[in-house]
């Protein structure tokens, strides 16, 4: 049995984010091929992940112990840490990832916990796992004159390979706000794809 942290990053519901309809129907198709799987849903919002302050960074830096994993902030990194797969749902904001979502990395980015230093520099603990991002955006940045802009998928690729997550796949919805383009038809599109993905994931 695997366990599957679904974690979500906007403020909107599920029918009204873009994003979120195409998650939601990766997480359906995962429970039906996966049906003894654990799945823990982390909705960033309702979690009220908020910025580091002085205090957090000072105990969180300090040495692990058994009590760590009750710490407010350390918690999520365990939680991170003892997942086998994540499926991280998040539009593009301003040409990256919302803000939310990077105050929540900076939770589970935790050395020790996630990554450690070694001689050579930093090394991931998360070897052999795997995660899909899926991600709803109102331009086209994969490809094409604007993709040099696209820093929300790119750095959620980073980070996870940073922390030794090297399989990373990515669902993307785009072009959902410019005009004459039919935003119905993308999103069935790449939620075929999540269903698609999710079968073998």
């Amino acid at each position: 049995m695997s366990k599957l942290l679904y974690i979500k990053a906007n403020p909107k519901n599920d029918d009204a984010s873009r994003t979120f309809r195409i998650s939601e129907q990766f997480i359906k198709t995962y429970k039906e091929y996966n049906p003894q799987d654990e799945i823990i849903t982390l909705d960033l919002y309702k979690e009220k992940i908020h910025f580091l302050t002085l205090d957090d960074i000072n105990s969180i830096s300090g040495p692990k112990t058994d009590s760590s994993k009750e710490h407010p902030i350390l918690k999520y990194a365990y939680q991170f840490a003892e997942a086998d797969k994540y499926v991280i749902a998040a539009p593009m904001w301003n040409l990256g990832i919302p803000s939310i979502l990077k105050a929540y990395i900076d939770y589970i980015a935790i050395s020790g916990i996630t990554f450690k230093y070694t001689e050579q520099g930093a090394v991931g603990l998360m070897k052999g796992k795997k995660a899909v991002h899926i991600m709803a955006t109102g331009g086209e940045y994969t490809h094409g004159p604007f993709s040099g802009f696209e820093m929300a998928n790119r750095y959620i690729k980073a980070i996870l390979t940073f922390m030794g997550i090297e399989l990373v796949e990515t669902i993307v919805a785009e072009r959902l706000d410019i005009i004459g383009e039919d935003v119905g038809k993308i999103v069935s599109e790449a939620t075929k794809r999540a269903q698609e993905v999710a079968k073998t994931f």
